[in-house]
């Protein structure tokens, strides 16, 4: 597609380790750079754009962008690893490719770096990482794309697969746990503890269906099985199941004219709701991802590019020779110092933007699986 193609070199273009465009949180805070999700997010779908394409540029703008904040010795730049943050573990998936296809010695280090966060993270009582130290005895649907990925891989291609159990049953506690079985929506976020505001004391769960966070389990799931050993194939099968439950329950809450999803995904014909560009991208690409690698059937892959297509047709804009992604959900999460309660009105509080790459990476992303569908077939 011409227009994404040169959306991305837009976004290149104007983007450097000090100042991505794309990192719009940053950008409204007036923060200066870190090692963050969202850059992680952008850089892995750049090395997958090089992967596909085979174009030098892709990858000597992710490794220059990562290789920024990475040091010789494996410590990363502005990354401290007793946050016990799992959004910091996200950007260590890209350090796999880079260091594969680099050689850099320095990219294996700092995954030592980032394992160790992990070997020393909370856990809750089930026995899951907690979301951050900030929010403890929380588990978020979000922090299992944001770790669990990278610490199969880890694990599978460092340890022997020592722990890869580990995170097969942390997915299982959240099918456990966060999932509603009459809908087989899951909710945002569980208080092991029942002690925040914004959970039920008794079941320990958030109010609500949000759109991107389902999509990070969603894409956490392919992810996370596209690294397992084949060793662990009797639980790869249990975790395909329940990704193809997850799928299945979000398809009839997909809009027919767009392809695209609610921000709250079972509340679509309540005001202010919105078709949300990031949540819907991060669909299309799981689902594209998930019938290439055989976890769905060849009859699930139209509903992953009708989503593909609503966003590029609905979404994606020029003004003034400059393209725009619109309708992104800007953050949204639970607790802290913000009144941040997890019903209906605060997903509707939050701020709708353009071109963050909480949405512009995972339809870059989806673009890469349509471009794997043409050099496949």
């Amino acid at each position: 597609m011409e227009i994404l193609d040169r959306y991305i070199e837009q976004l290149l273009e104007q983007s450097t380790p000090q100042a991505p465009i794309w990192n719009i949180e940053k950008i409204k805070a007036g923060k200066k750079p870190s090692w963050n999700y969202i850059d992680g997010c952008m850089i892995k779908a750049v090395v997958e754009l090089y992967q596909i394409t085979g174009k030098s540029s892709y990858l000597e703008f992710a490794d220059r962008f990562i290789s920024y904040f990475v040091n010789e010795d494996g410590s990363i730049r502005s990354y401290d690893p007793e946050e016990y943050n799992l959004d910091n573990v996200n950007a260590g998936k890209t350090l796999f490719d880079l260091y594969r296809l680099t050689g850099r010695e320095k990219y294996r280090k700092a995954m030592d770096t980032i394992y160790g966060q992990l070997v020393h993270q909370p856990r809750t009582s089930t026995g899951n990482f907690w979301h951050k130290k900030i929010y403890p005895n929380q588990i978020w649907l979000d922090g299992l794309y944001m770790a669990q990925p990278f610490y199969m891989q880890y694990e599978a291609e460092y340890q022997n697969g020592e722990n890869c159990l580990d995170s097969y049953e942390q997915f299982l506690n959240v099918y456990r746990l966060m999932r509603d079985p009459l809908n087989g929506l899951y909710y945002h976020a569980y208080d092991d503890s029942r002690q925040m505001f914004w959970c039920d004391k008794v079941t320990g769960l958030s109010d609500s269906f949000w759109l991107r966070a389902l999509g990070w389990y969603a894409m956490a799931l392919v992810d996370t099985m596209d690294v397992m050993p084949a060793s662990l194939s009797g639980e790869k099968e249990q975790l395909k199941s329940i990704y193809r439950q997850l799928i299945d329950a979000m398809l009839p809450y997909q809009d027919a004219e767009t392809g695209m999803w609610y921000q709250v995904v079972n509340r679509g014909g309540i005001r202010p709701n919105y078709l949300e560009t990031s949540g819907s991208a991060i669909f299309s690409f799981a689902i594209l991802k998930s019938v290439r690698l055989g976890l769905l059937d060849e009859s699930y892959r139209s509903a992953g590019l009708k989503a593909f297509e609503g966003i590029c047709r609905t979404q994606l804009s020029e003004k003034d020779g400059k393209l725009q992604l619109g309708g992104i959900c800007l953050v949204a999460g639970l607790g802290n110092k913000e009144m941040r309660e997890g019903t209906f009105d605060y997903y509707m509080r939050e701020p709708v933007v353009q071109n963050d790459a909480k949405g512009v990476a995972p339809l870059v992303l989806a673009y890469v699986e349509t471009m794997w569908l043409s050099h496949l077939s």
